[in-house]
């Protein structure tokens, strides 16, 4: 979508810093969904005590009201299960993942708020409801399919998930159950079930089994009614003989995500008669992978919405096309995403807008009249007006592979030589970001700091040789990509030498640590939350915590993607900040989660006992009950305000 990074002029007056709030706070409007008939509008609204109620907006005539609330919890992921009744689950915003329980547990309600049930045990006496069921509610390691369904009964998917200590989740079975009565039945299906589809009439399809380090694909034929295989492939290592499903078409095709002999990914239809993947492709993106969905009513594919530096969408159907062409033009150097209910008899539409600089907006269009009315702000306390922009540059690697590197600006700047945060992210087998408002990146733009963001080679979504670039290579050539792209920011004149600073979580905090080792002349300080800091420790676990990395992906997937702990033994070590810990001199921020299981928190207790017998300039404090990334307000307002009064000090107006 961007190619040049447009600068905004610099100018006189100097506001007042935007509240840390305003980034990191809980957003007051989200998940707003239309019922599949088009009259009304559902979604999560923050109360006055902070928590996330279910509200239903009768479009008629605008009436809102509040169908769902718990007293101290809040209504969490939700869903429509006919034009006139809802179902959704909990979480506590305000409960830690030391303090929970995993177990939301599943509620019903009409959309008028009567007719209330609970369908789903849960631990927790906050979601407890006082209705009586039929019959014996299901377990409390039954889930929702996050999946809409059919939409035209009572009756809606659940999964029950049994977890073994080894490999996390064992086997997930699909159950239909009733909202009203609690009446289920299991579907039958092969074993090691780990992920279910539902085709367009909302029928279970297609399922994947996972046994050691093979993914099938299998199909549930309505011809036999027997499941049969349609694709095997390596679980871990995304091969280029894998399908993954994008979803049904109402007239009964299966799209599916392929490589083939492609690098990079596309859609296709795929025959399920003959086996096989169509020749050529419905939307074929040519420099990225393909991510995206399908957008459907009741009887038509009416688009493909999809992903490339930013979300698009190619709409199939002229008058959704006409539309999107009407909003864009409402609303310019947005990206507008249009929602249309399954079964619509109203003219309206969805819209949630946002760009790089407006967090998302909810609204609704009105077909018939042409008009837009705002429903709700994520996150009404940010002006766009004082966000930076941001574009996505292509960086240069010392071996010619072209790293795609997110810049970020400070609004209201030459945009020259300015103080810069080398972002790096997580994953590392992810893509890292889109063209979108980003709490972290632009927090620390409103700060006055360049956001240097590399895509390194193992980001997913920029093809299979830019993944498989990164095989084994932490440490390595995946360290030399970002500081390739932080060498690209200082030539281009954006940073300043001298005031550049890395940071990053999980992967990114390994890399963190791994550049002041690497690179001590590029970055003056550090910042590492919930990082990685010796690859060794992944594998071997510690008493004190168990890491929630499966058994079979330790076995199958960690030795090809990072390394093998026997075979790659001195790579490991020479890529080990704990090991290498005395080389780190430059000022280091270390924060850790207590409850983290993916990166548990004796990665940082071991490293923070080795640098700080060399290095005195090292600030470490632990979120006892976080896990994996900051789950309270609190923590994100405490975690960021050091990291601004650290970065201040170090490469700020402190620093110069």
């Amino acid at each position: 979508m961007l190619t040049l990074i447009v600068f905004a002029q610099a100018t006189q007056a100097a506001d007042a810093p935007i509240p840390l709030t305003a980034f990191f706070g809980n957003p007051g409007v989200s998940g707003a969904k239309l019922s599949p008939d088009g009259k009304r509008l559902a979604m999560l609204v923050n109360n006055e005590s902070g928590h996330d109620q279910l509200g239903v907006i009768d479009l008629a005539d605008n009436a809102i009201k509040v169908v769902a609330t718990f007293r101290d919890a809040d209504v969490g992921y939700f869903e429509w299960v006919n034009n006139g009744r809802l179902v959704y689950d909990s979480r506590d915003k305000t409960t830690a993942p030391g303090k929970e329980r995993y177990a939301p547990g599943l509620f019903a309600v009409n959309a008028d708020g009567s007719v209330r049930r609970q369908l789903v045990e849960t631990f927790d006496p906050w979601v407890k409801d006082a209705t009586v069921l039929e019959r014996e509610k299901m377990p409390w390691n039954t889930y929702l399919l996050r999946q809409p369904g059919a939409q035209d009964s009572d009756w809606v998917y659940v999964m029950t998930v049994n977890f073994s200590r080894d490999e996390g989740i064992d086997e997930v079975r699909l159950v239909r159950l009733n909202t009203l009565n609690g009446a289920n039945e299991t579907v039958k299906a092969p074993r090691w079930t780990r992920q279910w589809w539902l085709d367009a009439k909302g029928r279970p399809a297609l399922v994947t089994t996972v046994e050691d380090n093979r993914e099938v694909l299998h199909y549930l034929d309505p011809k036999t009614g027997q499941w049969r295989k349609l694709a095997d492939s390596d679980a871990f290592l995304r091969s280029e003989d894998a399908l993954t499903p994008v979803g049904f078409a109402p007239d009964g095709t299966l799209y599916v995500s392929s490589y083939g002999k492609r690098d990079k990914s596309a859609l296709f239809a795929y025959d399920l008669g003959a086996g096989k993947v169509a020749a050529t492709p419905l939307v074929d993106l040519e420099q990225y992978d393909f991510s995206g969905e399908l957008v459907l009513d009741a009887t038509r594919l009416l688009g493909v919405r999809y992903t490339i530096d930013t979300e698009a969408v190619a709409w199939f159907d002229p008058a959704m096309k006409k539309a999107q062409e009407a909003v864009d033009k409402l609303l310019p150097g947005r990206v507008n995403a249009l929602s249309v209910a399954v079964r619509s008899i109203t003219p309206f539409l969805l819209v949630e807008s946002w760009s790089d600089r407006q967090p998302p907006v909810f609204m609704l269009y009105n077909r018939d009249t042409g008009k837009l009315t705002k429903v709700g702000e994520s996150r009404p306390a940010i002006a766009a007006a004082r966000m930076g922009p941001q574009a996505l540059v292509q960086a240069t690697a010392r071996d010619g592979r072209t790293i795609p590197t997110w810049v970020t600006l400070p609004a209201r700047t030459s945009g020259k030589k300015l103080p810069m945060v080398v972002l790096v992210h997580g994953g590392p087998y992810v893509r890292g970001n889109d063209w979108r408002w980003n709490a972290d990146s632009q927090f620390l733009a409103s700060r006055g700091y360049v956001v240097l963001e590399p895509e390194y080679r193992g980001s997913t979504g920029y093809g299979a040789a830019h993944f498989h670039g990164g095989w084994k290579q932490w440490g390595l050539a995946m360290q030399d990509d970002i500081a390739d792209a932080t060498r690209w920011a200082i030539a281009e004149g954006i940073a300043d030498p001298q005031r550049i600073c890395i940071a990053g979580a999980s992967y990114g905090g390994y890399a963190t640590l791994m550049g002041l080792i690497r690179d001590p002349q590029l970055y003056r300080c550090g910042i590492d939350w919930a990082g990685v800091t010796d690859i060794e420790l992944m594998y071997t676990g510690h008493w004190s915590r168990a890491d929630d990395l499966s058994g079979a992906y330790k076995r199958y997937g960690m030795p090809k993607l990072i390394g093998d702990p026997v075979q790659d033994a001195a790579q490991f070590a020479a890529t080990s900040p704990l090991k290498q810990a005395a080389r780190i001199t430059q000022p280091l921020l270390l924060a850790y989660g207590g409850a983290d299981q993916r990166v548990p928190l004796y990665h940082g207790r071991k490293f923070y006992d080795a640098v700080r017998q060399t290095n005195k300039n090292v600030e470490w404090v632990v979120y006892q009950e976080e896990g994996h990334g900051w789950t309270l307000v609190e923590t994100r307002l405490d975690f960021w305000g050091r990291v601004e009064k650290f970065l201040q000090k170090h490469i700020g107006q402190g620093g110069q």
